[in-house]
């Protein structure tokens, strides 16, 4: 797997250390660049590699690392992908906890936490490590009461009925592309929109 990082310090160091005249810089990035690859940080190795072919693009060091991309950037988005269906699977685990949970309770819990052990081993998180981000509510906080005679009364209603849960990709912002992508889950269904609407006002203090 690979380890996304907005650059590589030997990238930096490699640069640092040679100027942009010294004829080995473009064989000692192209090294380095397939050392991350083996290393599994294939974004990484991609971004290194596009730096050589853009910047020396007639070198031999170059011409190499334009046919190793190709191979690169297959597996990096495999891996992506796989780490997309990781993800979406992990959602799907909560979610059915959560159906199951409120079956049994009339309510879903106002932490994941409630989930554990009863109808989860423990809590899951997306495979970069971040939380998934729940969020509990009352979909109708203010509901009517027919009474047989005269105007319907109000009453405040306190059951969590509805939910959102929510992985923001490596990113932790909304929107992005690739392993930043956004999934979203409402009430144990995928939500097709950029964003969730807003929670019903005013929510009942619990």
């Amino acid at each position: 797997m690979f380890r996304p990082r907005v650059a590589s310090l030997a990238l930096l160091l490699l640069l640092a250390g040679c100027s942009s005249e010294d004829p080995r810089l473009p064989g000692n990035l192209y090294e380095e660049a397939r050392k991350l690859n083996l290393d599994g940080r294939g974004l990484e190795a991609k971004a290194m590699m596009q730096n050589l072919v853009d910047r020396y693009p007639n070198t031999e060091p170059a011409r190499q690392a334009r046919r190793d991309l190709f191979l690169i950037e297959a597996f990096v988005n495999r891996d992506m992908a796989d780490r997309r269906r990781q993800a979406r699977a992990a959602m799907k685990r909560v979610a059915d906890a959560l159906t199951r949970y409120k079956g049994k309770r009339g309510e879903y819990p106002f932490f994941l936490t409630e989930l554990v052990p009863e109808y989860l081993e423990r809590v899951p998180e997306a495979p970069w490590g971040h939380p998934f981000l729940y969020r509990a509510y009352v979909t109708r906080p203010i509901e009517e009461v027919p009474v047989r005679r005269g105007p319907a009364r109000q009453r405040f209603n306190t059951k969590l009925d509805g939910y959102y849960l929510a992985s923001l990709g490596t990113d932790l912002k909304p929107g992005g592309k690739d392993l930043a992508t956004d999934l979203l889950i409402k009430d144990g269904e995928p939500w097709e929109e950029p964003t969730f609407p807003p929670v019903p006002q005013p929510q009942p203090v619990r």
